[in-house]
């Protein structure tokens, strides 16, 4: 209790308390306000209203009445669409991940070796796709991908298929456009965790026989552990809510999170259901940020 008395005592000091507070009313307004909305709904009736939900408290007569289900949150389990939709995208968003780390982390190791003049010009190689809209660059890969795309008629032009291949609408295609969206988110934290690399280390390996390639396994891999975890959780988190790429690239068979959460708030107008949705998904996420946090209180107690 004492460690946890000296460390309230340092946070509300008057000049630390205020450079606290901005933060935690911004997640308090932003965060924990709509979760508690978003709970709460979960939790109530469908209703045919405006609100489409029934109120949970309700004072009347002198009586506070409180109706909560739980009936939301049973429904989803035993929803086969549901849970194939969480599944679903947990497996692309897996897959994804992957991809990003397979493709990232060379790109990320060249830039981390190149001169320091041309480190600068690479970043802005791989961050300058971003400065344009989201929305232009995945529909630019729906003309690409296309019956009459780009690929298509390359294909067909140099003889090797005679027909169209069906690439648009395909899990291919909503894997390709998140692995091109979220390589970034990869790239950056692997080059960050890469430039701060002892390269003395190196060199003793080297100085001690060690080949190129068994100093990577044994050496950069290892100490670029942080990055690779953070450049992954940045990846996989987001990329498990997508919902404009599943969208604009993917097909009927395409069943992720984010689609159906859509469907459910305005197709179907079923607020409780979706919000269970949201929830169990929040849930879910929890799990890898939990781990991440982990990891990192263990690299800063080392």
């Amino acid at each position: 209790m004492s460690k946890i008395t000296v460390r309230l005592r340092r946070m509300l000091k008057p000049g630390r308390g205020w450079v606290i507070a901005v933060p935690l009313l911004w997640l308090a307004l932003f965060f924990l306000l709509p979760f508690g909305i978003v709970l709460k709904i979960s939790l109530s009736e469908a209703a045919i209203s405006i609100p489409p939900y029934g109120p949970i408290f309700d004072y009347a007569n002198q009586t506070l009445n409180v109706a909560v289900t739980f009936g939301n949150y049973l429904f989803l389990a035993t929803d086969m669409l549901y849970v194939s939709a969480y599944w679903g995208s947990v497996k692309i968003a897996l897959i994804a991940t992957v991809l990003c780390l397979a493709l990232g982390y060379p790109m990320a190791y060249a830039m981390a070796r190149a001169p320091a003049h041309w480190q600068l010009v690479l970043l802005l190689l791989v961050m300058l796709p971003s400065w344009t809209s989201f929305l232009i660059r995945v529909y630019a890969w729906m003309g690409i991908l296309s019956n009459n795309g780009l690929v298509n008629n390359l294909l067909i032009w140099s003889g090797l298929i005679d027909s169209p291949i069906r690439l648009l609408n395909t899990n291919f295609a909503v894997i390709l456009g998140i692995v091109y969206a979220y390589l970034p988110f990869m790239i950056l934290p692997l080059y960050a965790n890469l430039t701060r690399l002892d390269t003395s280390l190196l060199e003793a390996a080297s100085d001690l026989g060690s080949r190129k390639f068994n100093t990577f396994l044994k050496v950069t891999l290892p100490l670029s552990k942080g990055g690779i975890i953070a450049g992954s959780m940045l990846v996989f988190i987001p990329a498990v809510g997508e919902y404009v790429i599943p969208e604009l690239l993917g097909g009927p068979n395409t069943v992720m999170i984010g689609k159906v959460l859509w469907e459910e708030f305005f197709h179907n107008r079923d607020w409780p259901v979706a919000s269970a949705l949201a929830m169990v998904m929040l849930a879910i996420l929890i799990v890898p940020i939990a781990l991440f946090h982990r990891y990192q209180s263990r690299e800063l107690e080392e």
